[in-house]
């Protein structure tokens, strides 16, 4: 691409697909947390842009919602509100930008030294396992946490589990572009079959205008949901290293040099915190579209900048936004199971990845403790101090990494 093509329409048409690529995980998140999508799209613009200021525009990077930041958004907002949420997740940006610093001026190597694998697997684990309850009731049709039956029972498994069939077939089997939208092609699948099931509901959408303002909504700051949220930004941040990894070798350029990995880490956390001072979800570096920049060689950041321009014009569509709120719970069920499931397995995957023997003591005390501490609801303190979920798990497991001696093999 030439450097004066910014205005070309190809470039404009790349960025829109860009878009339909990123968009059924964009909007997951919101969805599932009972924020608004329309929120979301802007966020999502806005958060891409101003990474893109932060790396001065020479990665190929669209940030979206996060799904790391599922399970505490959705516990934070029953224990304290979506406003003292946002102010968590303003927070935990800010953690990511000091670890971005961490980097700066110690290098990559310290950060792995405080978060080693048999630290973060197991978090990022629990990160995905913790909500696996939810999953399961949403896809038999009922509320998250299973007090109420909002679909017919019958008519909800069919729908998830088709939902589900639709998103494994295009996971695994799909080729080209169709590889990378499984979650948008299981959401359409579903509310296709829903449709014909009659449990689809229109009312908002008619009432809706089809143009608004977002709902913005506007942070607050609770110490008790700072506290929670921040160490969730651990899990991310490991990941967004592997996310640059990636996207370096698809375009034959290391992102971790230049720009540099402190400027990428601190482009994801000030996207971050400026979605929550909207009232939107946390963003972070997406796979999809670093599958379709492999895919279409497209390796011009502009495009991405275009995607981001794009997702803001269309958040304020309302009929849109209201359009997305009627797909029904089982869908997102299905779809969740294997989202929440796919999260842990990641976490695994950087354990086995890391070669650690996790029979050994040390290693094995650390895992397990996170594990059960995180699935099995523990929860240190009362209403005025409490630790429990994620933000437990993580400080549980460096506090743990520190203390517990290592055996003279691992010594550096």
């Amino acid at each position: 691409m030439q450097k004066n093509d910014t205005f070309s329409i190809k470039t404009i048409l790349t960025g829109a697909q860009m878009l339909f690529v990123a968009f059924g995980a964009l909007v997951l998140v919101p969805l599932l947390t009972g924020l608004d999508p329309n929120v979301a799209l802007f966020t999502a613009g806005i958060g891409t842009l101003l990474f893109q200021v932060v790396t001065k525009g020479q990665v190929p990077i669209f940030l979206a919602s996060s799904f790391a930041f599922i399970a505490p958004i959705i516990a934070a907002v029953q224990m304290w509100g979506v406003p003292a949420t946002m102010g968590g997740l303003m927070a935990a940006g800010f953690a990511y930008m000091l670890l971005s610093l961490l980097v700066k001026f110690k290098g990559v190597a310290m950060l792995h030294k405080i978060l080693p694998p048999v630290v973060v697997g197991p978090v990022i684990m629990v990160i995905g396992l913790a909500l696996a309850p939810v999953a399961v009731n949403m896809a038999m049709g009922k509320s998250g946490d299973g007090s109420i039956q909002i679909i017919d029972y019958n008519s909800a498994i069919y729908i998830s589990l088709f939902s589900l069939v639709v998103t494994l077939i295009f996971a695994v089997w799909g080729k080209g572009v169709f590889k990378l939208i499984p979650i948008l092609a299981g959401v359409v699948a579903g509310y296709c079959l829903s449709l014909a099931m009659g449990v689809v509901q229109f009312d908002a959408v008619t009432n809706a205008q089809w143009f608004a303002v977002p709902n913005f909504t506007w942070p607050e700051f609770k110490w008790q949901a700072i506290l929670f949220m921040v160490p969730v930004a651990i899990a991310p941040a490991i990941e967004h290293i592997g996310d640059m990894m990636a996207i370096s070798q698809v375009t034959n350029k290391d992102f971790l040099k230049k720009p540099g990995l402190h400027r990428t880490l601190f482009g994801d956390g000030l996207a971050t915190s400026a979605a929550s001072l909207f009232g939107g979800p946390p963003n972070t570096t997406y796979s999809e579209v670093t599958g379709a920049v492999m895919l279409t060689k497209n390796f011009n950041p502009k495009v991405m900048m275009w995607t981001a321009v794009i997702a803001i014009i269309l958040a304020f569509v309302a009929k849109m936004g209201s359009g997305l709120q009627t797909i029904p719970v089982p869908v997102m069920g299905g779809i969740m199971i294997l989202l929440f499931g796919s999260i842990a397995v990641v976490g695994l995957n950087t354990l086995v990845k890391s070669g650690d023997d996790l029979t050994a003591p040390r290693n094995l005390s650390i895992v397990a403790l996170i594990l059960v501490c995180g699935i099995g609801g523990m929860h240190i303190g009362g209403s005025q101090f409490s630790l429990e979920g994620v933000s437990l798990c993580a400080i549980l497991g460096i506090v743990l990494n520190l203390v517990l001696p290592k055996a003279q093999s691992q010594e550096s």
